[in-house]
């Protein structure tokens, strides 16, 4: 396995990340020495949070919840996924499966020796997060899931399947404008909507994390952004941020050589019948069907991708029923930079009242 690391000088002057690096070495399948980094924050005998990210973001996703799960007298743990911030990143798209990210974040769980764990995962880091609950429930307490899934789906209608498969075979690689519109406008079929997702994403050879994240978090003027997409099409500029934020989002990558884990991810997402992970969700499913330690969902009320996945885990999960799950109004996709307080009061409430 070819591994690339990203150079310390790339995180340097990054705002509102003071935090200092940890990092464990981990032996993959195949012998290869990996590098995960993680923040630790906070006392060592306080109740400990892990707080795990998704694509296409790194760490820097919790610099605003840390200080304050830290003054409401929490430890914070943040680890980078391989593939993301000052983590190792495999250079091949193979490498990327959702087995092994699942069997890596283990491998770096099980030799830190984290136990009494209160879960926090969102988009990616929930869909990993889950599945190391699985396969090492000992080491946690309580669960709290946002804007995620555990992606189970051995129903879609052939057509459905047809569909999606034909359009990543043969469709053309959708712009970024394009992309966009599909996921704010799901049609019956997530699975469709989130084909433009996983098509953009590999097929573009340069994913503009930072940009992306800009015009997410940062929202900045219709028009500047029209601009940027001409320019873009006419191949006179980049998508690249000029913000604080959008420089952060886009440091772990100094040249797309370090993005395939950005772009491989998303295909991975168990959509379809045949997709490689079905079985070891359907395994996690049944697992969870009967998982009665305290589980909350606060999910975003306008995230058109996972809004409503919340039900799943609130009819099927035994530790989920009677607890105080909740909207966040307007949080978006990424709650963790919309609505930091507001998260950190759900999480720091619930450990409080399931002692």
């Amino acid at each position: 396995m070819r591994v690339l690391r990203t150079p310390d000088r790339c995180f340097e002057g990054i705002e509102d990340y003071p935090f200092e690096p940890v990092y464990t070495n981990i032996t993959t399948a195949d012998g290869t020495q990996l590098r995960v980094h993680h923040i630790d924050e906070g006392p060592r005998d306080a109740p400990l949070i892990l707080c795990m990210h998704g694509q296409p973001v790194w760490s820097y996703l919790y610099r605003k919840m840390i200080p304050l799960l830290v003054a409401e007298g929490m430890r914070v743990v943040a680890p980078d996924l391989i593939g993301y911030g000052k983590s190792d990143k495999p250079a091949a798209h193979e490498d990327y499966s959702y087995q092994r990210q699942v069997d890596w974040m283990g491998s770096w769980l099980a030799a830190n020796d984290f136990s009494g764990i209160t879960f926090f995962g969102q988009d990616w880091g929930g869909l990993i997060g889950l599945r190391m609950i699985v396969d090492q429930p000992e080491r946690f307490d309580r669960v709290v899931i946002s804007n995620t899934g555990l992606p189970y789906n051995p129903d879609v209608p052939a057509d459905i399947t047809r569909q999606v498969k034909a359009f990543r075979e043969t469709a053309k690689t959708p712009t970024l404008p394009e992309m966009m519109r599909a996921l704010q406008n799901v049609p019956e079929s997530q699975a469709i909507a989130f084909a433009y997702w996983q098509k953009f994403c590999w097929e573009t050879e340069d994913v503009p994390v930072g940009f992306m994240l800009s015009a997410v978090v940062d929202k900045p003027s219709p028009l500047r952004m029209a601009l940027a997409f001409v320019l873009n099409r006419l191949g006179l500029a980049p998508l690249r941020s000029s913000t604080a934020l959008g420089r952060a989002y886009e440091a772990p990558f100094p040249d797309p050589e370090y993005k395939m884990g950005v772009r491989a991810m998303p295909s991975q997402v168990p959509t379809l019948p045949d997709d490689p992970s079905l079985e070891a969700q359907a395994r996690a499913w049944q697992f969870f069907e009967a998982f009665d330690k305290p589980f909350l969902c606060a999910f975003a009320d306008n995230d058109p991708i996972t809004k409503g996945g919340e039900k799943a885990f609130i009819d099927r999960v035994p530790g989920a029923r009677g607890q105080p799950h909740t909207r966040i109004h307007g949080g978006g996709h990424f709650v963790q930079e919309t609505c930091p307080v507001e998260v950190v009061r759900v999480i720091t409430d619930f450990i409080r009242s399931n002692p």
